[in-house]
């Protein structure tokens, strides 16, 4: 276990990422020091879809202020500040990697939203919040890191209050063929496990949650992609893109997963569950 987490921590440990998110803010016009939430947007969401994709996700959630969430493997912290924003909840982020967690809690206080947010290091396995402790909780193309789902699936369910959902949004196996490497979650074979949904639904199931919604949106990603390719052509990479964070790599890591999505390779799947 501990030579996984460290593989998948690597990968995501680009280096320098806040000083190239600085950079990109400059390069975009917008204040590096304390930049407005939207300013972010096009990095914050590290997710087929982005922003567009979060907000459909959390519509089953009937999310207020008076709630508070968890965001489980939480990255740059973009969903939670998201969420926070736009609904008032307080939202705590848990993820793997210490670079994320560092780069999160700074941009959530430039952005003026540290008060509503907080970060720390730990696995979606073996979370470092009590029991029964948030309203809900989401996770965003996450489980692909994650080898067993159960395990998973059960640390969520000790962390959500009697009643409490869980929305996530994954990319899973579609028509079975190979995956193509680096890509976005995963440098190699060995720290990638994306599964057919039903090992989502069947993990749940074993930790007591519910299924209460599905929706597959693999049909969603691949408009999507066409719909960024077509922008990449026409204007070039956004200075805040995705390559901020994914570091030189990125255009082979994007490209792959594009490739993935767009032969039915991968399907990504939004899934809603609730705790008895």
């Amino acid at each position: 276990m501990a030579e996984l987490e460290t593989t998948v921590t690597t990968h995501y440990d680009t280096g320098a990422i806040l000083e190239r998110i600085k950079a990109g803010l400059i390069a975009a016009g917008a204040d590096a020091e304390a930049p407005q939430p939207a300013d972010l947007k096009g990095v914050d969401e590290f997710h087929t879809g982005g922003l567009e994709a979060t907000e459909a996700l959390l519509g089953p959630l009937g999310l207020t202020a008076e709630m508070s969430g968890l965001d489980v493997g939480s990255g740059i912290g973009g969903t939670a500040r998201f969420i926070a924003e736009s609904y008032g909840s307080y939202m705590h982020g848990v993820d793997l990697t210490p670079a994320f967690v560092a780069v999160a809690t700074s941009l959530s206080e430039m952005c003026g939203l540290g008060h509503r947010t907080g970060f720390l290091v730990g696995s979606a396995l073996e979370m470092p919040v009590s029991d029964a402790s948030f309203d809900f909780a989401t996770m965003l193309h996450v489980g692909m890191n994650i080898e067993d789902k159960t395990a998973l699936m059960r640390d969520v369910a000790r962390v959500l209050k009697p009643g409490g959902r869980f929305a996530l949004f994954d990319i899973m196996q579609g028509n079975g063929e190979a995956i193509t490497f680096p890509v976005p979650w995963s440098s190699v074979p060995e720290s990638s496990f994306v599964v057919p949904p039903q090992a989502y639904r069947d993990a749940a199931a074993a930790a007591g949650l519910t299924l209460v919604a599905e929706r597959n949106r693999g049909d969603y990603s691949k408009e999507f992609f066409g719909r960024v390719s077509k922008a990449m052509v026409e204007s070039g990479p956004s200075p805040m893109g995705l390559q901020l964070i994914m570091g030189e790599e990125a255009p082979v890591r994007y490209g792959n997963a594009m490739a993935a999505s767009m032969q039915g390779i991968t399907e990504t799947w939004e899934m809603v569950f609730q705790k008895g």
